[in-house]
């Protein structure tokens, strides 16, 4: 099947605020107010979760989350793994140690006053001490979602280390991601090497694919 070409859709809601670092959106009927920092790029909404959140929001039927075991791999501000706990997953929520703190502040606030599994939030350096912190006998995850995680950086080969683990039979991967360098496209070459993917979508406006593997 082609990829279906969409539009991010202006979900954000601009409001006064005395913060300038508060974004307001809406997704799944629910105002989700997230806090961005300028200090990590992690802590930025960037275009793929925007992308990855309308899709699940918009294709629940197809990508049914409810009660399912959600795993995001660099969760950033926690916008996506917000939506996923709305959508009734089980979430758990990684990144670096720098960015725990905004993402758990994130999370708790957007997710304290509703009846859904509680979201956790650990931390996940790609490729290190997965079998120690994650082993596979006690982990297993029914979707492994990721957006905006391939930039110009120098960890590529161990995230793309930490979705093979991650990635057991039955696991779907739902990576959305803003193409901008070759570097981009070569890792999406090497993921095909190893999933069996397929691009879902495209929104062309920002550069955005999102990918089921």
């Amino acid at each position: 099947d082609s990829p279906v070409t969409l539009k991010i859709l202006q979900n954000w809601v601009p409001r006064v605020s005395h913060y300038f670092d508060k974004e307001h959106y809406t997704y799944v009927g629910h105002q989700i107010v997230i806090q961005e920092s300028i200090e990590h790029f992690g802590a930025v909404v960037w275009p793929g979760a925007l992308a990855l959140s309308q899709y699940l929001e918009s294709n629940q039927e197809q990508f049914n989350l409810k009660d399912k075991k959600v795993l995001e791999i660099g969760a950033g501000t926690g916008l996506v793994s917000i939506v996923a706990c709305i959508l009734g997953a089980y979430v758990t929520a990684t990144d670096l140690p720098e960015v725990l703190e905004n993402l758990s502040y994130n999370i708790s606030r957007n997710t304290q006053n509703m009846n859904m599994h509680k979201p956790e939030v650990r931390k996940l350096v790609w490729g290190e001490g997965l079998t120690e912190d994650f082993p596979v006998s006690t982990y297993h995850y029914d979707f492994i979602l990721a957006t905006d995680v391939v930039y110009h950086h120098a960890a590529l080969d161990p995230l793309l280390a930490t979705m093979a683990y991650f990635c057991k039979p039955g696991t779907v991967l739902l990576w959305a991601n803003k193409f901008r360098f070759s570097t981009d496209y070569e890792f999406l070459e090497k993921l095909c090497n190893i999933f069996n993917a397929t691009i879902l979508a495209e929104f062309p406006e920002s550069n955005v694919k999102l990918l089921k593997a």
